[in-house]
This record gives C-alpha cells, sequence and structure tokens, in this order.
C-alpha cells in the first residue's frame, strides 16, 4: 500500500535526486507546496509517494533531515521552508514523534516544522528530474553528489541497486 509525505527543505532539486533513487519510493513530484497560515506561501519541495512496506516513514524523515540544513534558520527560509508536510492527523503525530526521537538521538535542535499539507504546484517539465538530465553540471557536482554519496555512506541498504542514477552513485562510491 502506497502513502505519501511531503519534504520541504532546500532546492527541489536536490530533494527530488536524493528520494528518487530509495527503494519503496514509487513517485517523487517535485515542485512548490503551501501549508496553512502562516505558512500559506509556496515553498519549494516534493511530494514522495512510497510504500512503508519497503521504506520506513522514520528513514525518510532521517534521510531528509541529514540533506539540507535543517537545523539553521537562513534568510531564505521563506522559499526553502525546512517542513515535513502531512496528509492525516495521524502521520502529522508519527512525524513529530520520530522528530523528537531523532534530536534526542542526535543531540541537534531542528526547526524543520511539521505542517499540514494544504496545495501543491508541481515545477516546469524543464526542471523535472534534473539531476538525471543534468548530472555534470557544476550544481549537480556541488550540491547533489554530496547528498547521494550520503546516501552510499550511511543507507546503502535503502538505495535502489538498478536505477538510472546507479552509475552515478557508484561513481561516488569509488
Amino acid at each position: 500500500m502506497t502513502t505519501k509525505i511531503g519534504f520541504g527543505g532546500g532546492c527541489h532539486w536536490c530533494t527530488e535526486a536524493v528520494f528518487t533513487v530509495l527503494t519503496g519510493v514509487e513517485k517523487v513530484e517535485q515542485g512548490w507546496i503551501a501549508s496553512e497560515e502562516p505558512y500559506d506561501s509556496l515553498s519549494e519541495g516534493v511530494i514522495v509517494h512510497f510504500d512503508p512496506e519497503i521504506i520506513q516513514l522514520s528513514v525518510l524523515i532521517e534521510i531528509h533531515l541529514l540533506t539540507h540544513a535543517s537545523t539553521s534558520n537562513h534568510s531564505m527560509r521563506n522559499k526553502y521552508r525546512s517542513a515535513i508536510y502531512t496528509f492525516s492527523d495521524d502521520q502529522s503525530i508519527l512525524v513529530e514523534n520520530e522528530l523528537v526521537r531523532l534530536s534526542k538521538e542526535s543531540n541537534r535542535k531542528f526547526v524543520t516544522k511539521v505542517l499540514r499539507f494544504v496545495q501543491f504546484e508541481s515545477s516546469s517539465e524543464r526542471y523535472q528530474d534534473y539531476y538525471l538530465k543534468h548530472w555534470e553540471k557544476p550544481f549537480c557536482k556541488t550540491y547533489i553528489d554530496p547528498k547521494l554519496k550520503l546516501l552510499i555512506d550511511r543507507f546503502k541498504g535503502n538505495v535502489r541497486t538498478s536505477s538510472k542514477t546507479v552509475d552515478r552513485l557508484e561513481g561516488l562510491a569509488s
């Protein structure tokens, strides 16, 4: 049974690349997400459709927190809101509990908000699958490759063994 969750933090090109390579993730929608006031402006994010029997929500949350600036506020937080967008009250409670657990385990204070999903607007086709189309560009090498390397190093069991990105991932593991 597939479920979904929204993530916002850094650039949605980066976030899309991170979640696309994970086992159990069936689809990643890249674009802009909004919640309720005062977070009702659109902010870069993704909606991740996943099978919780293959990859647990707790793993997705941990990966999200480790692959963007989840512990610091900065001047671009309106565009790059650090958030997890939930689709039900039960999911909100699970996410909040997971954030508390991970904060205690890591001894870090996260700025990531747990927000109710309200609206999504897809980014234009030219930005979809940005990493797969432009992996050789400096932006990808500087910002996305290190996040994918982190996945290989810390979450190898959750990384797909067959995807368009595997060759790139194997090159990063060397």
